[in-house]
């Protein structure tokens, strides 16, 4: 009979592929992410105005603030550049945004849907967002290498 223990298996990267398609999913990952950032920027005005009528105090900073945080956090999971931090930076947006801006309980009926698919798809992306966190202090196959730890 195996027994379960609590002791910390040592990852590697060293098996065949598995480099690789971390790789693939950090840069998809980190890629859409900071696309969404950017995203901030080109459409800033109508993105604040979303978040006024969310309640967002100080929409504009905000927007531009979050954007900030995206396109960071995306850019460094994607190349391996403080992980940590960048992986960090994108579980707290997503946090603290997602059931401020897609408040499905709150929604009319006729956008309850739309809002529960962003809330769900956000939801998982904060848990890839802390797999992520999880894994950065080990050293990450075909990254910059810069990192805390």
């Amino acid at each position: 009979m195996t027994i379960l223990t609590l002791e910390a298996v040592p990852l590697v990267f060293d098996e065949p592929l598995t480099g690789e398609l971390f790789l693939i999913a950090r840069i998809l990952f980190g890629g859409v992410l900071a696309f969404t950032g950017l995203n901030h920027f080109l459409d800033l005005d109508g993105m604040a105005g979303y978040a006024e009528m969310k309640g967002v105090p100080v929409p504009r900073l905000a927007v531009a603030f979050t954007g900030g945080m995206l396109v960071f956090g995306g850019l460094g999971v994607a190349a391996g550049i403080l992980p940590a931090i960048a992986a960090g930076a994108l579980a707290v947006f997503l946090l603290v945004t997602t059931p401020k801006m897609h408040d499905f309980w709150n929604a009319p009926e006729d956008q309850q849907q739309s809002e529960m698919t962003n809330f769900l798809k956000n939801t998982a992306l904060f848990g890839v967002s802390l797999a992520f966190l999880a894994l950065a202090a080990v050293d990450w196959p075909y990254s910059v290498g810069v990192g805390l730890f």
